[in-house]
């Protein structure tokens, strides 16, 4: 078969699919690993298939998008504010540790929840590290909170701290539990972002506290974004509010990820 005809066949595989994988193509069509990696690395020249890591994704299933915290927090408002609520489930009256906070709408919304925490003792308190400005004000407010606010070079879209500063800061502390947001979660992509500069800090966040929550509405699940942060099992818990479908059960399943549905 020739280089031609075997890249048309996969184009159908990949249409019908939504996503194809190296090694099946290779056993499929009786060629290697590195013949299919060359087709899709020639498809994805033609604007014909955008390679992920493992194969390869249609090019509209892959969002390069990025909104603002403002549109974003317009959106599923309702599914968010009940996987804040959720949340607090890690953060109960008895908690004395240091807590992380992605930037993000719906770890915002997990925030000001946040913001109205009581400690079960009066003298009790509580660290939260962000990188939002926003986030920062929102649980500034509570007396019983103090905040460290990671600094570096300011993303206007999402109000983040991101580049060296923030990663170096970020790498000397570790935090009891980390709160992430994530633009996309896939079976074999993993939590995703469309920003490479938040991507590092999201993983930063994620690899360093000692519990990784991430906050997801549903509409995320089964989705990817251009940069992947985090494997699956790089995260403890999910919290969402709808179930996922069943590849992506499956693979958190493997991944022993918890999967809370607010």
């Amino acid at each position: 078969m020739y280089a031609e005809e075997r890249q048309q066949l996969i184009v159908t595989r990949l249409e019908a699919a939504g996503r194809v994988s190296v090694a099946p193509l290779a056993s499929e069509f009786d060629v290697s690993n590195e013949t299919i990696r060359r087709d899709l690395d020639q498809l994805e020249a033609k604007g014909l298939a955008r390679r992920v890591h493992g194969g390869a994704v249609p090019v509209s299933r892959i969002s390069l998008a990025e909104e603002s915290i403002d549109s974003r927090r317009m959106l599923n408002t309702g599914a968010k504010e009940r996987i804040a609520r959720a949340a607090m489930a890690f953060i109960p009256g008895s908690f004395s540790g240091a807590v992380a906070i992605d930037a993000g709408s719906t770890t915002g919304l997990f925030a000001h929840t946040l913001s109205q925490w009581t400690p079960d003792a009066p003298q009790q308190s509580i660290v939260v590290i962000t990188n939002s400005i926003l986030i920062a004000q929102a649980v500034n407010t509570n007396p019983h909170v103090e905040v460290q606010l990671i600094g570096g070079r300011l993303r206007t879209i999402t109000s983040a701290a991101v580049g060296p500063t923030a990663l170096a800061q970020l790498a000397g502390l570790r935090p009891d539990v980390a709160f992430i947001g994530a633009n996309g979660v896939h079976a074999e992509f993993g939590f995703s972002t469309p920003d490479a500069d938040e991507a590092a800090v999201k993983s930063a966040l994620t690899h360093g506290a000692r519990r990784a929550v991430a906050l997801v509405d549903a509409s995320k699940l089964g989705g990817e974004t251009l940069v992947s942060f985090a494997a699956l099992g790089d995260v403890d818990t999910l919290v969402t509010d709808g179930a996922p479908d069943a590849e992506l059960t499956q693979a958190l399943q493997e991944s022993d990820v918890e999967t809370v549905i607010a």
